[in-house]
This record gives structure tokens, sequence and C-alpha cells, in this order.
């Protein structure tokens, strides 16, 4: 009677029922896996984005596929602010970047065709693809001191049924960017195979030191067909506000084909709700604030994080450049689910298995850098103690 496209087998597993048992129990938790940020202690505006809510042109429908024109303009107005020129009709407005995933993908494959992602990564993919009868192939994420693309595995990964690539710049969880050589190699695979270059920037906003190499940002890149995806749900820490984007760009021709087939695709939906919309050029405004005080929070974590391990040479903190997420690499007198199990049941301590991420070896560990900083604190202490 239902899709095959819903024959997920999803156990709870037996991390979510230790979860979910303690809860009832009412027993302390200190979750180091937050990512949240209206419940992660930050400071809202609040007065200022629920009068940006309140604008009177909200009353009147005006169905537009693509966005409104001044929430697009907007969308171009934050990428002039980081002197990048995006011309406000490569821009397509969505509800979530999970959306804009399912539109990319309606857009470039048929059922059964292949998307390249990175591993490790997050893990929605697989659901957003498998709604769209998309198969997924997996390319590496290589570490050897520090994160790089493995460009060579990821060629030998393309078929006559590959559509496109998705980089994540920076990656979830690894905080790895992409590079301007990997970039330069990425763009002619692309060229010589004709896939398009799907790119989710939702967190390079939190890049934490400069990096001349590092690719800021794939907006309007033209060297190939090129998705860049974005939204308020990380630049401005407003994910309840549902409105992201996508900008396209590639050579002119089929730059323009992309926009009229996507244009077809919104005009389906018209999911993007006119309050966000007149409300996005404030929004942005009121998001600095938030978005200053996520960064502080990020470097103020990874600092603690940094110091507590100087004295455990037994844990490694993965090197990262940017995002919300470290990756710690732990002993392997354990499985990363008896860690993670042991950590919860007997010191009250919430965190992630790196194979929730698809790590491809055991054992790694990844924390939220959005924590509220007592919390992170005691809770990595608790776990450096765990490992002794």
């Amino acid at each position: 009677m239902f899709s095959a496209r819903l024959a997920w087998d999803t156990p709870a597993n037996r991390l979510s029922q230790a979860l979910a048992a303690r809860r009832r129990a009412g027993l302390e938790i200190l979750d180091l896996t937050e990512s949240n940020p209206t419940r992660a202690g930050f400071s809202y505006p609040a007065e200022e984005i629920l009068a940006a809510l309140a604008d009177r042109r909200a009353l009147l429908y005006e169905p537009a596929p693509a966005g409104l024109d001044c929430a697009r303009r907007a969308v171009a107005a934050y990428y002039a602010a980081r002197g990048r020129t995006v011309d406000p009709t490569r821009i397509l407005l969505t509800a979530s970047t999970s959306e804009a995933y399912a539109y990319l993908f309606k857009l470039l494959a048929d059922p059964g065709d292949e998307v390249l992602v990175p591993r490790p990564s997050y893990p929605l993919f697989d659901y957003l693809a498998a709604l769209e009868s998309v198969r997924l192939r997996q390319y590496p994420l290589c570490y050897e001191e520090a994160w790089r693309l493995d460009i060579e595995a990821l060629a030998a990964a393309i078929t006559g049924r590959t559509r496109a690539v998705v980089v994540v710049s920076p990656n979830n969880p690894t905080g790895s960017f992409l590079k301007q050589h990997e970039l330069v190699r990425l763009a002619d695979l692309c060229t010589r195979h004709d896939l398009a270059l799907i790119a989710d920037e939702v967190f390079a906003d939190y890049a934490l030191a400069p990096d001349p190499e590092r690719v800021a940002s794939l907006a309007a890149f033209d060297e190939a067909l090129t998705f860049s995806l974005n939204g308020l749900s990380k630049i401005a820490g407003l994910p309840q506000m549902k409105l992201s984007w996508i900008v396209v760009g590639g050579p002119q021709e089929l730059r323009c084909r992309a926009l009229e087939r996507l244009d077809l695709i919104a005009d389906t939906f018209l999911s993007v709700a006119a309050p966000v919309q007149h409300a996005l050029p404030r929004l942005l405004e009121a998001g600095l604030s938030i978005q200053q005080q996520i960064a502080a929070r990020l470097r103020s974590d990874l600092d603690t994080l940094t110091a507590l391990l100087v004295d455990h040479p037994a844990f490694e903190l993965l090197h990262l450049e940017g995002g919300w997420y470290a990756t710690l690499r732990v002993p392997r007198t354990r499985t990363e689910e008896e860690w993670c199990l042991n950590l919860l049941d007997h010191h009250g301590v919430l965190v992630q298995p790196g194979f929730f991420f698809d790590f491809p070896s055991e054992a790694f560990l990844v924390l939220s850098l959005l924590t509220p900083p007592a919390v992170l604190c005691e809770g990595l202490t608790r776990l450096l103690g765990a490992g002794l």
C-alpha cells in the first residue's frame, strides 16, 4: 500500500533507548550534542524579530516561485557584505536546505541516478535522496593532521548515472572547508563528466581562523553548473523561521536552463511563507548579534576543550577549521557505542558516536561547540575521567 521509498528500517538504537529511559527517570543529562541555537542560552533580540514579522505586506498573497524580489535582494545584500556580487535573479528561496536538496535532486536526477556525497558527513542525505528515488555514492574525506578531499577516490566513484557532487563547506562534523586547489580539480571533473556541483555552505560564516587557501563560497561560481545553499537556520541562528536559498552559478546557457526548471518546481509547491520573506532584511540584521554570540561560544568552547585535553594525551582533538562541532579520537578500549552508553549511564554525559556520521573507523566522539560553557566543562571533565 505504501511507497518503497519509505521502507526504512529505523528501530531505536541502544543510545536513543538509554537516553529516553534516563529522561523518563528524571536523571541528570549533561548534553554535549546540543545543536539548536534557540536552546543554547543565547540572547535573542526578541522585539526586533517579532516586529519584523508584523509587516502588513504579508497580508497580500504574491505567488512568486523564486521568492519575492525584496527577499532575494536581501540575500544578495548578505553576499555583498561579504565581498561577493550575486545577481538576485540567480537566487531561489526555499523553506529549508532540506527542501533545497529535494528541489535539486528533482532537477538533476531521474529515479536510480546517483549523487556523490562526502564521508564522513551528516546522515540526513540518505533520507533526502531516498525520498527522491536517488542513490548516493560516497567519496572519502581523509584525515592526515587535517582533513582533505580525496579527489582520486571521488573521480573513481563517478559512473554513467552520476548527476551531481555534493560538497559541504565547512563539513559537518569535520569542520573542514573546501580548498582552492580542490575546487580547481573538482570543477574540471564536473565539467568533463557533465555533473552539477552542490555546495552546502550553511556553516560558512563560522570559520575559526583565516586561511587564504579556503573557498569562502561558491555563490555565483561559473566554471561549472553550481548550486550554493545557505539560510537563516545557521547564519542567523533562526531555524524556526524556515527560510533558505539556492544561488545558481555556471555557464550562462546551463544556468538559465536550471533556473527555468527550478522555477517550475518551486511554482508547484510555493512553500516559502510571505511573513518571513518580507521580514528577511530585518531578520538578517537582527541575526548578526546572534551570529556573533555563536561565534564567540564556538571559540570559547574550543579553548576549553583544548585546555582540558592538555593533560590527557590519549584523547586527540581532530583539526577543525569551522562549523559547530568538534571530533575527539578516543582510546579504542571500547567501541564507540560502548563509550557513549558508558558515558550516559554512569556519568550522565551525552555525546554522539562517530558512526552516526559514517566515520569509516573507530573510535570517535562528536561534540557540539554550541554547548553552554559550564555544561561543556563539566561534561568534558567527566568524559576524560571515564577514559582513565
